[in-house]
């Protein structure tokens, strides 16, 4: 389970690329104010090709529908394949925290998914690191190194959560095209799977998630599943999203050219505690009934949200409507969270296609010319 714990903006012009010839440039400055009309929406936006993808699970490692994927497609890159030869992008299959898959856990010392900021890869360590710090170090120098022209092309990095809150894309980033694209391909290839896109605008700095290592990335979260159990309905559902994911790649490579359209964003807003006791810091209180399972609906001022364990109702009380995800989440107990709010909005997003070889030369050159 991965969620937002600081807000930011990320408005990173590096994932953006230079319009085909003859088409306006879309620039860093309008995309990231959000101001993109229907004629925005109709060009073309040229992105690199993605040669390297990694599709990670296990970064909890009591999330299991990843953990049993992964291991599914590592048999299958062992059988000999008639089109290894033909395959352009490159498959990198990992299993994240492999001592907390082997003990069952969430993590070992500390959360894994915690540990990819740029201060925590590349500051300095303790005599005796937590063993996540290290193997974050590690999977960075695996797939990145994080920011660096080496990096992987895209990390999809799949998750589960207790949380009724069906498929969900969790990114950084709200102009990353790439994410937003593959996104809408999995909603029209999946259109009775209940799917949202999670934005917890933060910076490239504040990023602290393995998905943030590549130069695009997003988590893949599913549930309701329990931690430490796999659900074949979930598990055919995170399954049939990774294979569209990757035949979406196959086709951006390929040089296919997909039309632009709109997508609904949820961006994280703020978290909410349990009640609790000043005194002991125990919690007093459940999610109510009224809101329990009920990922994504608005919750507005006065509406129930936790019933005390002595029976009274205590209400939301924030002056804004917003919408609640992550809805008592068994993982977020320890991290003080019962419930995340979101403000939901709809955004443009431009068509896009694969750079040609002459123009990955071009832009080549031209960084070239620029240092």
């Amino acid at each position: 389970m991965t969620s937002g714990e600081n807000r930011g903006r990320d408005a990173e012009s590096g994932k953006l690329c230079e319009g085909r010839k003859g088409a306006r440039r879309l620039t860093a400055r309008r995309i990231s104010a959000g101001k993109i009309n229907q004629m925005d929406v109709d060009e073309e936006v040229c992105l690199p090709r993605l040669s390297r993808v990694a599709v990670c699970g296990g970064t909890h490692g009591n999330e299991l529908s990843g953990v049993y994927l992964v291991r599914e497609l590592l048999k299958l890159q062992r059988r000999p394949s008639e089109d290894d030869d033909e395959e352009p992008t490159s498959l990198l299959t990992v299993l994240s925290n492999p001592r907390a898959i082997q003990q069952g856990r969430r993590y070992t010392d500390t959360d894994l998914n915690r540990c990819f900021t740029l201060a925590t890869l590349n500051g300095p360590t303790s005599d005796s690191p937590p063993y996540e710090i290290l193997r974050a170090r590690e999977l960075n120098a695996m797939l990145g190194p994080k920011g660096g022209p080496g990096a992987v092309d895209l990390v999809c990095d799949l998750h589960n959560t207790t949380a009724n809150m069906g498929l969900c894309f969790i990114a950084y980033s709200d102009c990353d095209w790439i994410c937003l694209h593959i996104f809408k391909h999995l909603q029209r290839q999946m259109p009775d799977a209940p799917m949202r896109f999670v934005h917890l605008g933060m910076s490239e700095k504040e990023s602290y998630s393995l998905d943030s290592v590549g130069k695009h990335g997003f988590a893949m979260e599913l549930g309701p599943q329990p931690h430490g159990v796999v659900r074949s309905d979930i598990y055919v559902l995170m399954n049939a999203g990774v294979q569209h994911m990757l035949d979406w790649v196959h086709l951006f490579n390929s040089g296919a050219v997909f039309e632009g359209g709109f997508v609904d964003v949820f961006t994280l807003v703020k978290n909410i505690d349990y009640p609790r006791d000043k005194m002991t810091h125990n919690i007093t209180a459940a999610v109510h009934s009224h809101l329990q399972d009920r990922d994504f609906c608005l919750l507005r001022p006065h509406d129930p949200l936790f019933q005390t364990f002595t029976g009274e109702t205590l209400r939301y009380s924030g002056s804004e409507p917003l919408y609640a995800l992550f809805i008592n989440e068994g993982s977020y107990y320890e991290k003080g969270i019962a419930l995340t709010l979101a403000r939901k909005r709809r955004l443009a997003v431009p068509a896009i296609r694969a750079q040609t070889e002459e123009e990955e030369q071009a832009r080549g050159f031209t960084s070239e010319e620029e240092e």
